[in-house]
């Protein structure tokens, strides 16, 4: 029957997508603008228009600049991390080698796992009288506050990510090396390169989209992380592993200041943009002849 729309058969295809961003996605997102320029401090029911006056508040919040930074160094923590090692063992993966699938699935296995159900399985390892502090004290050092001490809690929290997402990324890494020519490599060879040689000659260049895409997925979910630190640590100890995402949960949620929490969420919004920006910039400006 869509022969009758003639040109307009390939937007009636896009229409639910369109319609489930639309409710899902455009509505939220102007709805949280509109609800920073609001004060809800004095009733829930009936806030007050206040104009810019909760961004303004926001940046004059020293706990606010607080977690901003633990959000920058969940970042560079995790995103290089889950960049190049799932990179690495895509590309050993993708040898012919003895057992290839076992070793599929087993890295693979994290992602599956709910990250809540994770969450609390390395909550136990990192307690006080947990596994890890056994091994640490059987070596005859002194136990580890890995979720209690400030210098220790988010970069704990970090590994935790590192953990479950290595898996998903590697097998984004795997799809995109099937698309590199053999002929490729069989020339390299026939140049007498090496194996560090070849990747970096050959597979590097040629998947570099899709190492821009992961950059971008991994940096936006670093910046966005809630789950483990919600199970795990609730930002502590001292706001040391509170990130912004949990910041904005816990003004909206528990606070009820649903005009601050919208303020950052919508200046979340701009850091995420600019990253994705800086992304394109540094991986993909001859795609988009920036």
């Amino acid at each position: 029957m869509f022969r009758y729309y003639g040109k307009y058969t390939p937007y009636l295809f896009l229409l639910p997508s369109a319609v489930i961003l639309l409710i899902f996605f455009f509505i939220p997102f102007f709805q949280t603008i509109g609800l920073s320029f609001l004060d809800y401090s004095e009733s829930i029911y009936n806030p007050n228009f206040v104009g810019l006056q909760n961004y303004i508040q926001l940046f004059r919040n020293p706990l606010f600049y607080k977690v901003l930074w633990n959000t920058f160094l969940y970042l560079i923590g995790a995103v290089p991390f889950l960049v190049i090692f799932p990179l690495f063992l895509a590309i050993l993966i993708n040898q012919k080698i003895r057992g290839v699938t076992l070793y599929k699935i087993l890295i693979y296995l994290p992602v599956i796992v709910s990250i809540v159900v994770a969450a609390i399985a390395f909550k136990w390892l990192y307690a006080d009288q947990g596994i890890l502090n056994y091994v640490v004290t059987t070596f005859g050092f002194n136990p580890v506050g890995w979720l209690t001490d400030p210098k220790f809690a988010i970069w704990s929290v970090i590994f935790v990510t590192i953990w479950k997402g290595v898996g998903y990324y590697m097998i984004i890494y795997l799809a995109s090396l099937m698309s590199v020519p053999n002929e490729l490599y069989e020339a390299c060879d026939i140049d007498g390169a090496n194996f560090l040689t070849k990747h970096l000659t050959v597979t590097i260049p040629h998947i570099m989209p899709t190492i821009a895409l992961v950059s971008t997925i991994s940096a936006i979910s670093a910046m966005k992380v809630f789950a483990e630190i919600y199970v795990m640590t609730k930002g502590g100890p001292l706001n040391s592993s509170k990130t912004i995402v949990y910041y904005i949960y816990e003004r909206a949620f528990e606070n009820l200041d649903l005009g601050f929490a919208s303020a950052m969420a919508v200046v979340l919004l701009v850091i995420v943009m600019i990253f994705s920006l800086i992304n394109i910039l540094c991986f993909e400006r001859k795609k988009y002849d920036i």
